[in-house]
């Protein structure tokens, strides 16, 4: 084991998540988890809230090379880490991602992502 996070989803955020996955056709959404080594402190109701984790829609490589804005989803910590984070094995990961067909949608524009 390397860590353990935690991500809060707005619902409202999950709802346009659904929107979006039932209007393309999809039966899920690929999101990217990202870690960070420091921390982002914001201001809560109930004192600082420390913040290292985030969570986006994945974009493709060409999404990417166009430097397209991320679609956020939610914010987090990491909670407990023994210090060991592993990669994947190629394996796992090619095995993991499939690529869904874009169809040519004029709806598609209005679409966060």
């Amino acid at each position: 084991m390397g860590s353990l996070s935690s991500i809060y989803l707005k619902k409202e955020t999950l709802e346009t998540l659904l929107k979006v996955a039932d209007k393309k056709g999809l039966n899920g959404i690929d999101i990217t988890v990202s870690i960070s080594d420091e921390s982002k402190t914001f201001k809560g109701k109930q004192g600082d809230i420390f913040q290292n984790v985030s969570a986006y829609v994945s974009q493709s490589k060409e999404d990417r090379e166009e430097k397209k804005d991320k679609f956020y989803v939610g914010n987090g910590k990491v909670f407990w880490t023994d210090g060991n984070i592993c990669v994947a094995g190629a394996d796992d990961s090619q095995s993991s991602q499939k690529k869904s067909s874009k169809k040519a949608d004029d709806d598609d524009e209005e679409l966060p992502f």
